[in-house]
């Protein structure tokens, strides 16, 4: 595939510096301008002619890894609803006072076209999907795009997502991006910093022994909405010390019935931060809810809230897995 971007989003020698915040830019960052790239991206070669200049972001995540590497001046604006994620986050305040908040619904053709956009980054179910807005639709606009790798659909099961572990899909997506913009080097700084951090946690997991089951509850009463296998709540688990619940789900984000959590019965529930229902009352719900009454979780009250941004790829995974890694440690005092 071949994503031809408008001639008319060039002006690249105004951004040979970029600063963000918890990002700069350089020069010495940078490789040779516009010239044409070829990547991976969910299993297909895209090549890129030139370097996005109008990028519209849909997500939390997605915005973030674009601010992470400090390509705040290569976006038109985000997508993003108001309760998916706190736009005065550290380190990137700037970064989201600086760029357009475009929309807190979706990301619809309308929009990037409005937005003079050259190339939308989302995902499956990231903004991306076969009722609304999908690439092709895009590319027929003449808009180019880039999917988030923790959405890619596995070949041959329908719409189920993840071809990779969480934190591969992290490193695979930042130095693809490093690549698309020219800011490689930057990539490789922030994929070693995060595997360091990874790695530290790690090394405090106590070796051998029973490691702590944990099931992520995001949401739902009748069925709970949970990650398996390929979504970034597995890994953050694994590698803070725990075992994903659903760890056998081949996909990223999924339902499932109560009576399976019941069964495998978690030792840690952690609440995934987002929406109207408020952590409090997803905490409440879960304390409340009759058959859950003799899951170890539920009668320790060892229940743990991390924001949404935390567990959706983004640049946010590295630290959640450390303060996860800690209440884990520490026998999982309520939180």
């Amino acid at each position: 595939m071949r994503t031809l971007l408008p001639t008319a989003s060039l002006g690249l020698a105004a951004a040979l510096t970029l600063t963000g915040c918890g990002a700069q830019v350089t020069s010495d960052d940078r490789t040779t301008p516009s010239q044409a790239v070829t990547i991976t991206n969910c299993g297909k070669k895209v090549t890129y002619d030139r370097r996005p200049e109008r990028v519209v972001t849909n997500d939390v995540g997605i915005t973030e890894l674009m601010f992470a590497l400090g390509l705040e001046d290569h976006m038109a604006g985000y997508v993003m609803p108001a309760d998916k994620g706190s736009t005065d986050h550290l380190p990137y305040k700037d970064a989201y006072n600086k760029v357009k908040w475009l929309s807190k619904d979706r990301v619809t053709q309308e929009l990037a076209l409005d937005a003079r956009a050259d190339l939308v980054f989302a995902g499956w179910n990231y903004g991306f999907n076969e009722n609304t807005l999908t690439p092709d639709q895009l590319h027929k606009a003449g808009i180019g795009t880039y999917l988030l790798t923790e959405s890619c659909r596995n070949a041959g099961t329908g719409t189920s997502r993840g071809i990779m572990p969480p934190l591969d899909a992290l490193y695979t997506d930042l130095e693809n991006l490093g690549r698309i913009f020219g800011v490689e080097k930057r990539a490789r700084k922030l994929v070693e910093r995060y595997k360091a951090t990874v790695a530290g946690v790690r090394a405090k997991t106590p070796e051998g022994g029973k490691r702590p089951s944990v099931f992520l509850y995001d949401s739902g009463q009748d069925q709970p909405f949970t990650s398996g296998r390929f979504g970034a709540p597995d890994q953050i688990i694994s590698e803070a010390g725990g075992v994903n619940l659903v760890h056998d789900l081949k996909d990223s984000w999924t339902t499932v019935g109560w009576e399976t959590v019941v069964k495998r019965n978690p030792d840690v529930i952690v609440i995934n931060d987002y929406g109207s229902t408020s952590a409090a009352q997803k905490k409440e719900f879960l304390l409340s809810y009759r058959p859950l009454r003799n899951v170890s979780a539920i009668k320790h009250q060892r229940i743990f809230t991390l924001d949404y941004a935390d567990l959706v790829e983004s640049p946010r995974n590295p630290s959640a897995i450390e303060r996860l890694g800690a209440y884990l440690r520490d026998g999982g005092d309520a939180s």
